[in-house]
């Protein structure tokens, strides 16, 4: 709710009907959604077992010795299994589709009853809570939602400019190599680095002048993301302190694995604004 409600009042200001334009922007967000997995996942699970099987190749070619051949294995045991996880986890995607769909369906209605939320929450909290409750509500869907926006947004754009960079300097698997930097994103000054790792590398599999291009490009666009497109997209949202977006991550990754990573930054900011109003309050 706190992502969408932004583009459905725009539309709704339009004097379209609310109910309208709450389906027309799931309509797209799900046409979006499908069309990418459907587009991506094929390619990403071809260029994955590629990967695999060429890795030794690139290795090979660097001379790395017994040290490098005891990595290749446990490099290898890890990114044998990254088809088949990939699949997996699409699969179980759907198999959890009805989880899902109970996301999609309150987030549905809240975004349909959004105008009135504040007084219909009221009346769970108490009547003297309402002007509190809207202002958490609207704390959220500023910190939380700008933040979603603005950190899909960064993910996208460099996930697409890695691809096509990529693309250019002829080095293969770029689809999984801009899909690992992209999402990488989210993890401030360190993810970039990392993300370029595997590209390096299979750029001094090929030859040094491309192992050197591949860091260029990857040092390129953090450079231009931090000083181009993050003061642009983040403008209008509220960003959240590297180091603790680092250690929320952390912690996230500590308690819950993966789904702890995701969810890390969106329940640290959800109790900063519930913090930030309860110490409002208590000054009123």
């Amino acid at each position: 709710m706190a992502i969408l409600n932004p583009i459905v009042s725009k539309l709704s200001k339009r004097k379209i009907p609310r109910g309208v334009s709450v389906m027309v922007v799931y309509l797209f967000a799900i046409a979006v959604i499908g069309l990418g997995i459907g587009g991506i996942v094929p390619a990403m699970v071809d260029q994955t077992a590629g990967f695999a099987s060429d890795l030794p190749g690139y290795l090979a070619n660097l001379g790395a010795g017994p040290f490098g051949d005891q990595l290749l294995k446990e490099l290898l045991s890890v990114l044998a299994t990254l088809p088949t996880q990939i699949v997996k986890a699409s699969l179980s995607f759907f198999s959890n589709l009805l989880s899902v769909l109970t996301v999609l369906i309150l987030a549905f209605y809240l975004l349909l009853v959004r105008e009135k939320l504040d007084q219909q929450l009221g009346a769970v909290f108490g009547e003297d809570r309402v002007r509190d409750v809207g202002k958490v509500l609207d704390l959220l869907e500023h910190k939380l939602g700008g933040w979603a926006r603005g950190q899909i947004t960064l993910m996208i754009l460099v996930g697409l400019a890695t691809y096509i960079g990529l693309v250019i300097l002829g080095i293969p698997f770029a689809l999984p190599l801009a899909i690992v930097a992209g999402l990488l994103e989210i993890v401030p000054y360190m993810g970039p680095i990392i993300a370029g790792i595997p590209a390096v590398i299979i750029g001094l599999g090929i030859s040094p002048l491309m192992a050197l291009a591949a860091a260029a490009l990857y040092f390129l666009i953090q450079q231009v993301e931090n000083y181009v497109i993050v003061p642009k997209v983040m403008e209008k949202s509220v960003g959240v302190s590297p180091i603790i977006t680092i250690l929320a991550l952390a912690v996230g990754s500590r308690l819950a694995g993966f789904v702890g990573i995701l969810m890390a930054v969106p329940v640290f900011i959800t109790l900063k604004a519930f913090v930030e109003q309860y110490l409002a309050s208590r000054k009123d």
